[in-house]
């Protein structure tokens, strides 16, 4: 039953001016909630209440309350309804009953009855850019409210005219869902009751500028749809129950500077396909990655995945460093929750997961954070500033106090709600410098003269301030490529924080060498052994990465020189050489198993190669490598200091022979390392020792179980009494040709179980 005589005891004229009610209806009300909803008005002289919706579709729309249909008068052609009340001065719980043409009447919740979410706190916060858990306020968030379950939609964008909600819920139809802009702030909220999780949905920005309606992805959302469509899609992330306890209560420890670090870097989309009946193969789903991928790297000995970025981008070609969903795991893969569960799984199997995270740069993409509302708002409006000219992407403000809180808070959401272990900051040296790849007249300088961005600086700085303040057990890693001092120092030392840095000189000087013909290597030994006059200026990692694999670089072992035994000879050298080498270690998939093409985004890494003896033999090879090195403290307890590190001789220039000590934290407690980088053996080949003893061979890269031809010391040999290269005693040994050795003092075999001599 309808009732029409409350409202009859007034003038049905509506309340509101008709330009007021015609900017509802067109949609270009900056504040709706001054206008929709329930508001306390004057009619006459007597108090009362009106209570006005717009339903663009209703045939009839009634407010219910207390199971009374008052009925709503249609006040604009268009839709906007209203309801008098006199005499009522207080608001009162009401829902509106909406009759379309030929359906019945159903009831809705009135989304503008209802009081802010936010509060007056986050808005100071965001605007001195100290609001680090963005993502728990922005973004789309399914909550009760007032006792209702909604959602609650929150948007920045300052200068806008007007931000609307619009999805599948509402026909995409930004007249229907404007959102209530909070003061100064720039921020826009609504709650939308009884909308739940799976909708679609996007913010429609209207611009000060004439004509110019933008449709944005959220920044903050939780997931987005498939590429080619861009929708974020409304995520409930609270509910996923983990299973890692035992993992996050021991990571302080496991993640120690002085614990030992392997890394297996991994495109998640190409590790591993699976076969389709259409498309020939497809991508592993997060769940099959968790079956497949973590029991994989857990049976070759890595200690870490990093995965190549899977914050949500559009173009596969990017592989994730064009993020556009820097809240969002990749949708190619799964859900939130089948990713929380790939990380799970890899906690439980003792893995850490590292995550590439890319806060230099995001592309243009008109769905994404590009001219947001209207105007240069995360990015820089001068493009001598803001636009990255070798990716044709946007360079982030870092000047900006909400640009770095929304970074800052990206950043901390991986950790929190992901328990991602570690961040790897992606092209770092090219946030510290104005003029990165920047000819004359193309940057400006900043405010002394000089080319260093100082506010990147200051952002990066402070990004490892929060991370180690919140989670003092994860690890930050910097791609940095310059010489640029202190990257992996405390800030109040005046470094910018990181707990590690990329040696991308030790990468370079060593592939250089490496891929020498042997016979020109005497001329070159400098790249070999250059690294160890800086090697512990910093905190590095040794990265064999995905860039040195693709844009016709070719894959590590097409790199190197010689004919077929050689060239697999060549990369077990380079590999014992990268586990010797003081740094934490890092290698690409696929080059465990020696895989001949470069990276291809598009397909899987080349297994059937296992179908050959050689190749099974490098997986081998370095699954070995990785036990040993997470095995033996002297490989990597004392990485970052000369402690652990001594030259034994790097002079035998024409031999390509260099050999050196590692020592762990106890002195008495050091291998022995020689690498001859010849195809020629050297039999009866002197080297100096720091003590008597018999020498274990614990490890030859010519071995025949890693595809070698069997050269060496019969799993060892004694010292004797002869001083040499500056040591005490001797041992005169075997090395093989093209190999890697390394000796440790003592009887008894190290993991003889685990490392068969195939002699």
């Amino acid at each position: 039953m309808i009732d029409h005589t409350a409202a009859a005891a007034w003038d049905f004229a509506p309340s509101l001016e008709p330009g007021a009610l015609a900017a509802i209806a067109g949609g270009y009300y900056s504040a709706p909630f001054d206008v929709l909803g329930a508001h306390p008005i004057t009619l006459r002289g007597e108090a009362g209440l009106a209570i006005r919706t717009f339903q663009p579709q209703a045939a009839a729309v009634s407010v219910e309350r207390r199971d009374q249909f008052h009925a709503m008068r249609r006040v604009h052609p268009d839709g906007v309804f209203e309801a008098i009340f006199p005499g009522e001065t207080e608001f009162f719980r009401y829902r509106l009953s909406i009759t379309l043409p030929g359906v019945p009447p159903h009831q809705i919740e009135d989304p503008y009855r209802f009081p802010p979410v936010l509060s007056d706190f986050d808005l100071y916060l965001l605007g001195e850019g100290n609001h680090f858990r963005l993502y728990e306020k922005l973004g789309a968030h399914p909550i009760e409210h007032e006792g209702v379950r909604g959602v609650c939609f929150a948007v920045w964008a300052p200068n806008a005219e007007r931000v609307s909600v619009v999805g599948s819920f509402n026909q995409w139809d930004g007249r229907r869902h404007p959102m209530r802009p909070r003061g100064s702030s720039g921020l826009w909220e609504i709650f939308v009751p009884e909308l739940g999780e799976g909708e679609l949905y996007k913010y429609e920005v209207k611009t000060r500028y004439l004509g110019y309606v933008a449709v944005k992805s959220d920044p903050c959302g939780a997931l987005a749809e498939m590429r080619p469509n861009t929708a974020s899609v409304i995520w409930d992330l609270e509910r996923y129950q983990w299973h890692d306890r035992e993992w996050m209560a021991a990571r302080r420890e496991r993640q120690r500077l002085d614990a030992p670090m392997a890394i297996y870097e991994v495109h998640l989309g190409s590790w591993k396909r699976a076969s389709h009946p259409d498309w020939g193969s497809r991508w592993l789903n997060y769940w099959e990655l968790a079956d497949q991928l973590v029991p994989y790297v857990k049976e070759m000995g890595y200690t870490h995945i990093e995965l190549m970025p899977v914050t949500e981008y559009p173009f596969d070609g990017s592989w994730g460093y064009q993020t556009v969903g820097y809240f969002s795991p990749t949708s190619r893969y799964g859900t939130p929750e089948d990713f929380r569960h790939f990380v799970d799984t890899a906690h439980q199997a003792g893995l850490g997961v590292i995550l590439d995270w890319v806060p230099s740069h995001f592309p243009k993409d008109g769905h994404g954070l590009s001219f947001f509302d209207g105007t240069y708002l995360y990015e820089h409006a001068d493009l001598r500033k803001g636009e990255h000219q070798d990716w044709g992407s946007l360079i982030f403000n870092y000047g900006r106090n909400e640009v770095r809180a929304f970074l800052l808070s990206s950043a901390l959401f991986w950790l929190d709600k992901y328990h991602i272990d570690g961040l790897r900051v992606d092209a770092v040296a090219s946030m510290l410098y104005l003029d990165y790849s920047r000819n004359e007249g193309e940057w400006i300088p900043n405010e002394y003269g000089g080319r260093e961005n100082l506010e990147a600086v200051a952002f990066l700085k402070r990004f490892n301030e929060v991370v180690h303040l919140e989670y003092p057990d994860v690890l930050t890693f910097a791609e940095e490529s310059t010489a640029w001092p202190m990257v992996s120092r405390p800030t109040y030392l005046g470094g910018l924080g990181f707990d590690l840095k990329w040696n991308m000189g030790w990468m370079n000087d060593t592939l250089v060498y490496i891929t020498k013909d042997a016979v020109h290597r005497k001329y070159h030994q400098n790249n070999l052994t250059f690294s160890l006059l800086y090697a512990f200026t910093e905190n590095f990692v040794l990265p064999l990465s995905h860039d040195e694999v693709v844009h016709g670089k070719g894959a590590l072992l097409a790199k190197m020189p010689g004919d077929y035994w050689q060239q697999f000879a060549n990369l077990r050298a380079l590999y014992g050489y990268l586990y010797a080498h003081p740094g934490k270690k890092l290698l690409f998939m696929g080059g465990e198993i020696g895989q001949w093409n470069e990276w291809n985004a598009y397909d899987q890494i080349e297994w059937l190669l296992l179908g050959f003896d050689s190749h099974r033999r490098i997986r081998d090879y370095v699954k070995a490598l990785n036990g040993l090195y997470t095995s033996l403290p002297a490989l990597y307890q004392m990485d970052f200091g000369w402690e652990g590190f001594e030259w034994i001789d790097f002079h035998d220039v024409d031999n390509s022979i260099v050999s050196f000590l590692r020592r762990a934290r106890d002195p008495n407690d050091f291998l022995v390392v020689v690498a001859n980088f010849t195809p020629v053996p050297r039999e009866g080949y002197r080297v100096g020792v720091p003590r008597p003893g018999f020498y274990r061979e614990i490890l030859n890269s010519d071995a025949a179980c890693f595809g070698g031809s069997n050269m060496g010391n019969a799993g060892g040999l004694p010292s004797d009494t002869k001083p040499w290269q500056g040591q005490p005693h001797s041992i005169l040994i075997t090395v093989p040709p093209l190999a890697v050795l390394y000796f440790k003092p003592g009887e008894e075999p190290v993991l003889a179980r685990d490392l068969p001599h195939c002699r």
